[in-house]
Parts: C-alpha cells; sequence; structure tokens
C-alpha cells in the first residue's frame, strides 16, 4: 500500500423516498431516465453502509450532485449519512454541483407533480461545513471550492463551478487565478495535489467530444494550467460514465481525468484510489452493494443495466406506439406532419434484426449475432458508451459488424464537419470506432503514471 488512498463515489442523487416518488406522472417521468429515483434513499444507505464497515481506507470522497435535484429534506437526510460515517471515523470531503441548489425542485404522488421546499446555492457553503471547508487549508467561499491536506505531502483540490461570474459551467478568470495560486503553492512547498471536479475535463469518450455540455466549458485552458504547474490527475463525475482518458499538454505534461459512474444508475461503481508515490496512482472500481428495494429478484448491477436498456427501448416502442411522444422526447414536437412516418419507422426498427441489416447493406454478420433485433443491439451500443471499457472491438462479432456498418457510410461521415473538445477538426469515423470499442486504458483498473 502506498502512502495514502481512499474511496470516491460520484453522483449520489440523494433523495428522500417520503418527499413523493409515485404514481402515473412518476411512471411516465421514468420511461426515458439514466439514473433511479425511488430507489436512491435505498441505494445510498446500501453504499453508505458498505463504506462503515470498508477498512481499505479512512477517507470518502464524493464528488458532486449530492442531492436529486436540490430538495432541502434531501439534503439533511444525506447529511445525516455522512455524518454517521464520521461517527465510524471515516473522513468525508464533498463538491456541490448543480443538481445541488433548485429553486423548484419536484416529486411526485398519486395527485401528480408535487413541489417540495428547495435549496439556495448560498445555504451550501453552511449545509457542508462539516465535509470539506471546515478544516480547508485554503478556501474560495464564491465558488465553493477549497484545498485539504489529505495527509503529509498529498493535497487535494476540491472545485466547484456552477457559481462561475459568466453564468456557464466554467472556471472564471478569478477562480483560474486561484487555482494557479494553490497549484503553484502546492508544488513549491513540496507538495503533491491531485483534484477533483463535478464537470469532467476531457470528454468521457471520444463521441462525446461532440458534445459540448458533456465536457466542462473552458476545459483545455483548465488542464493546460493544472497540468503544467503539477496538477495530473483530477476525479470527475457528471456524465454517469466510467472512463479513464489521458491527454498531453504543448508543453509534455500528462493529464488523466478519471471519470467515475453515478451511484444511483448503470454503471454503479465506487473507485478505490491508492497513491503508491508521487506519480505512481491505482485505481480499482467496485460494484457497489445490492440495495434493499423491490427488483424482481435481479441484483444491483442486472437491475440498473436493464433500466439503462429500457430508457432506449421505450423510444423504439412509443415510435411505434406513441410517436408523438418519442418525438416530444427527440425535441420534435414542432414536426407532427412526420408522424405517420415515424409510425412507420417504429414498426420497422421493433422487427428488424441485425442481420437484414447486414443484408440491405451488403455487409458481413456473424451468425452468432444474426437473430439479434436492431434494437437490443442499439440499446447495448449505447450503454458501453457510458459503462466504459466498450466490447464493440475488432476480431468480435458485434464489433466487427459495427465497423463494417461505419465502413460502409464513411463516405457520408467524412463529409460531417466537426470539431472536437480541443477545438481542432473531429474525424467522426474514428470518434465513433473507438467510442463503441475502447482500445486505450482500462477504464475501470488501471495504475497511471503521472509523470
Amino acid at each position: 500500500m502506498g502512502i495514502f488512498n481512499f474511496y470516491l463515489i460520484t453522483d449520489t442523487h440523494y433523495f428522500k423516498n417520503s418527499l413523493g416518488a409515485h404514481g402515473k406522472e412518476y411512471d411516465e417521468f421514468m420511461r426515458f431516465e439514466q439514473k433511479c429515483f425511488a430507489e436512491t434513499q435505498s441505494i445510498n444507505e446500501a453504499v453508505f453502509d458498505w463504506l462503515e464497515k470498508a477498512d481499505g481506507a479512512d477517507t470518502l470522497l464524493i464528488a458532486g450532485d449530492l442531492s436529486f435535484n436540490g430538495e432541502k429534506e434531501s439534503h439533511l437526510d444525506f447529511i445525516k449519512h455522512l455524518r454517521r460515517l464520521q461517527q465510524a471515523g471515516k473522513r468525508v470531503l464533498v463538491i456541490t454541483a448543480d443538481h445541488d441548489f433548485k429553486d423548484h425542485p419536484f416529486a411526485f404522488d398519486d395527485t401528480g407533480w408535487l413541489e417540495p421546499e428547495g435549496t439556495s446555492r448560498d445555504e451550501l457553503f453552511d449545509l457542508y461545513y462539516d465535509f470539506g471547508f471546515s478544516d480547508a487549508v485554503a478556501l474560495d467561499r464564491k465558488h465553493l471550492s477549497y484545498v485539504a491536506q489529505l495527509c503529509d505531502g498529498v493535497r487535494l483540490l476540491a472545485l466547484n463551478n456552477d457559481g462561475s461570474s459568466t453564468g456557464k459551467r466554467e472556471f472564471d478568470d478569478e477562480q483560474m487565478a486561484w487555482i494557479k495560486e494553490q497549484a503553484e503553492k502546492a508544488r513549491d512547498e513540496g507538495q503533491m495535489m491531485i483534484a477533483m471536479n463535478h464537470y469532467p475535463l476531457l470528454p468521457g469518450q471520444p463521441i462525446l467530444s461532440l458534445v459540448n455540455t458533456s465536457y466542462q466549458r473552458n476545459s483545455i485552458e483548465a488542464i493546460n494550467l493544472l497540468a503544467d504547474t503539477g496538477v495530473h490527475l483530477c476525479f470527475t463525475g457528471h456524465m454517469h460514465n466510467q472512463s479513464i482518458n489521458e491527454y498531453i499538454t504543448e508543453k509534455g505534461n500528462k493529464f488523466y481525468d478519471v471519470c467515475t459512474g453515478s451511484i444511483i444508475a448503470d454503471p454503479s461503481v465506487i473507485r478505490y484510489v491508492d497513491i503508491i508515490d508521487d506519480e505512481t496512482i491505482e485505481i480499482r472500481s467496485i460494484d457497489t452493494p445490492d440495495f434493499d428495494y423491490p427488483t424482481g429478484g435481479k441484483d444491483c448491477k442486472q437491475y440498473l443495466s436493464d433500466m439503462f436498456d429500457n430508457m432506449i427501448l421505450n423510444i423504439f416502442a412509443d415510435m411505434k406506439e406513441n410517436p408523438q411522444r418519442a418525438m416530444h422526447k427527440l425535441g420534435a414536437d414542432d414536426k407532427k406532419k412526420l408522424t405517420p412516418v415515424v409510425r412507420q419507422a417504429g414498426k420497422l426498427l421493433n422487427r428488424l434484426t441485425v442481420g437484414a441489416l447486414a443484408r440491405m447493406m451488403f455487409i458481413k454478420c456473424d451468425k452468432s449475432i444474426k437473430k439479434t433485433l436492431l434494437k437490443d443491439y442499439s440499446a447495448e451500443l449505447v450503454r458501453i458508451v457510458f459503462e466504459g471499457n466498450q466490447g464493440f472491438v475488432e476480431g468480435t462479432p458485434k464489433g466487427d459488424l459495427f465497423i463494417a456498418f461505419i465502413n460502409r457510410v464513411h463516405p457520408l461521415l467524412k463529409r460531417i464537419k466537426s470539431k472536437g473538445f480541443d477545438g481542432k477538426p473531429a474525424d467522426v469515423y474514428d470518434l465513433l470506432k473507438n467510442s463503441a470499442g475502447n482500445y486505450g486504458i482500462d477504464d475501470y483498473n488501471a495504475t497511471l503514471k503521472l509523470k
């Protein structure tokens, strides 16, 4: 074991179930949700029970989105669990994020939508004062950010950017100056510094480079500042995505973004981090424990995996059965004339197999997957992008089919003019291939060399 170790979870989205998570409108809302709602209290309680007994480390980091949507009672209930960990001898360090303060959070019962009391951003400092702020060695209260001394020689740069003066999810000039000051101070004092920031600085998977809400706005500027002043590792959340990505700055410095899946959605993961020395980090991933909730006999992993797939499959089903609802979900409410077309497309997509699609496109398909419904193949493809360690790689039936498909449409892909997160032209073919299959760092268990 190295010089310091800790557990990390993120996107707990704790919701106090008694506020209301049932009824017809709740069921409608959940048709297209990746993350749990009614189950979140049970999942969190199971995770905290596990962490209370875990003897691998005495420190827990939580990387933001602590509550479901800023419900005051959810925060107060969640804090009770954090204090229970403290009483068991654990040190708990958190950052908050945009789901932690809302003027109008919501809940459901048999009468429909409810609006429980919300939480203002100004309240978060006092609510979570004992979980990072109280013993900080440096504090930026305006930005709800701080520096914590994890052990002799190791500091945590805990960052929050939801209060940026620009109104955007980015580090404003004032916060960038504070980050630079703290990173340089740590370096000058011989302290290793790691960071925790809710929003990813690197896209979790290559294709997410085209989705500008999947990573922080001024990420390249922030990465260069951090890595070039000695902060080579940042733990993130937000996307409910499991990934480990590397970036090399123009000055040749490494930067790793370790994004961890939400505990209340697939993939549900606890990270265990061992700092071996100032340049070697070992990361292991632990499946979250089963929880006390009616799951139909499924374990936690299967329950959350099926929930993710249903989010995709329900869109296919609605294209056929309720095309207007599907169009609403896809942001096409104003395209009502397309309703018959969507319905017919839905009828086809709900019965089409990957083998039939392969014949239509004159590409090969392994006989082991020919009878797989295209909708099931598609749901799995989307899910594995978020789960990490994507298995649709060359040399596998599903991977070879996907690569054959993008090879067939490559002339069209080349016409798409897009830029990646770094502002450089993006090769959409390469982004798709490397998002369906992981050809890089293991997203769950890895040894990282920071220098």
